[in-house]
C-alpha cells in the first residue's frame, strides 16, 4: 500500500466512531491531508466534488476537526477494517447556510461498486439519528451523479428540493427520522 492508503497515525490515536461489518469510520483529522489531496485529485472523483490543493485540504480538515469538537459529528475517514486501507470519506456535515446536516460520501475510484458508500452512509445516518436531535438528514447530489443518487435511494432518501451549492446545481434529498416523515 502506498502512503495515502496505509493506516494513518490518527487511526492509532482515535478510536473508530462507527464500525460496520467491513469498515471502520473515524473522524478525519489534519493528519489525513495527503489522503484528501489524493482522493480529490482524481478527475473522475472530482466531476461532482471540488479538487483541493494541499493548503485547501488542510484548511478543510481543520474545519472538520472544529465541527467534531463543536457539534460532536463530522466527516469520517472510511477504512477497510481488514487492512486499514483508506477508501474515502463519509459522514455528517452541518451547513449553516441551510441549517441542515448533510450525509455525504466520496470514495476512491478503486473502491467504487463494492457497496462501501451504502454501507458507510447507512451506518452514519443510523449513528446520527441516535446522537442528534434532527428531524432529517439531507444529501446534496449533482443531478448527473447517478451512482450517488442510487446510494441515497437505497438508504431511503427522497427528493426534497433543487438548490445551488458550491458552484453546482444539486438535487437535495432528505431522509426523515422514523416517525417524522414529511406529511
Amino acid at each position: 500500500m502506498g502512503p495515502n492508503n496505509s493506516p494513518s497515525p490518527a487511526r492509532r490515536r482515535e478510536p473508530a466512531v462507527i464500525e460496520t461489518e467491513r469498515l471502520l469510520l473515524r473522524p478525519l483529522t489534519r493528519d489525513d491531508v495527503d489522503r484528501m489531496v489524493t482522493l480529490h485529485a482524481d478527475p473522475e472523483v472530482t466531476r461532482f466534488v471540488p479538487t483541493f490543493t494541499r493548503a485547501q485540504a488542510y484548511a478543510r480538515l481543520v474545519e472538520i476537526e472544529d465541527q467534531w469538537a463543536e457539534r460532536g459529528h463530522g466527516l469520517c475517514a472510511v477504512e477497510l477494517k481488514e487492512t486499514g486501507e483508506f477508501l474515502g470519506r463519509c459522514g455528517l456535515n452541518y451547513w449553516d447556510i441551510f441549517d441542515e446536516v448533510e450525509a455525504g460520501w466520496t470514495f476512491r475510484r478503486a473502491s467504487w461498486g463494492r457497496g462501501y458508500a451504502t454501507e458507510s452512509a447507512r451506518a452514519c445516518v443510523e449513528w446520527g439519528f441516535r446522537r442528534l436531535d434532527t428531524p432529517y438528514f439531507t444529501a446534496m447530489i449533482d443531478p448527473a451523479n447517478t451512482p450517488s443518487a442510487r446510494v441515497a435511494q437505497r438508504l431511503g432518501f427522497t427528493p426534497l428540493r433543487e438548490d445551488h451549492f458550491l458552484g453546482h446545481d444539486v438535487l437535495v434529498h432528505a431522509l426523515h427520522r422514523p416517525g417524522h416523515e414529511k406529511r
